[in-house]
This record gives structure tokens, sequence and C-alpha cells, in this order.
């Protein structure tokens, strides 16, 4: 009996498939310019992505490195140096003493130095020179 079930479900199969290729064969030859239509447009879309993906892909930012010449020149200490970041954040001198761990009096000893050797009379003016030379950011 077995047997039997198993040797119709076989010819079932197989009459299954065939009708499914002839099915194909007729789809296939009757929009046979659907298809290769299909297929160049498919191909432009992934071409298209890959150039897009390569053209207008973000490059590595470039690392900032402080311009160490112009600090040497300066003969900008490293403290003086972190107060100088903390100046172009925008921070005040007692921010600047919190986040440094020193007196406020410091702080102003610090920015008064960077004053002069940046040759500036201002807060703006002593960012503003240091940003020309690439100190900071």
């Amino acid at each position: 009996m077995w047997k039997r079930v198993v040797g119709y479900g076989a010819l079932l199969a197989a009459g299954t498939l065939g009708l499914q290729w002839l099915d194909y064969q007729r789809l296939a030859r009757m929009h046979s310019g659907d298809i290769y239509l299909f297929l160049v447009a498919a191909a432009f879309l992934v071409l298209g992505i890959v150039l897009g993906v390569r053209v207008f892909a973000a490059s590595a930012p470039v690392a900032f490195d402080g311009n160490p010449k112009a600090q040497a020149a300066l003969g900008l200490s490293g403290r003086e140096l972190e107060v100088l970041h903390e100046l172009a954040a925008g921070h005040s001198n007692k921010e600047i003493a919190a986040h440094l761990h020193v007196s406020p009096n410091t702080i102003k000893t610090h920015v008064a130095r960077l004053f002069e050797k940046l040759g500036a009379k201002r807060r703006t003016e002593a960012i503003r020179r240091a940003r020309e030379l690439g100190i900071v950011p």
C-alpha cells in the first residue's frame, strides 16, 4: 500500500514540476523584454549604489594636532593649553578652576599669561588668535 502511495506521489510531483516548467517557458517567452528590462534596471541600481557609497562616503576626519610648532614658539605650558581650550569652550574662570581642580586665582594668572603670550587684551581676541594659529579647534 505504501509503495503505491509513494509511487503516485512521485508521479504527481513530476507532473507538477513539468507543468511549472512549461508555465515558466511560456512566461519567459511572452515577457522576455520585461525580464531584460528588469535585469538592466537591477544592474544600474547596483551600480548606482556602489558608486554612491564610494563617491559620497565620508572620509576619516583629520586628527587635530594643535599646531605644536606654534605652541613651542609661544612657549605655552600644558596647563596654559588646557586653560586655553576651556576658554575656547566658553567657560568662566570659576568653571575652569572647578574642572581643573585649582584656585580661581591660579586660572586668572594663567589667563593673564595667555593674553601676554598671544598678544591679546580680551578672551575673544585670545581665542581668535589661538584659532588663527591652529592651537585650538
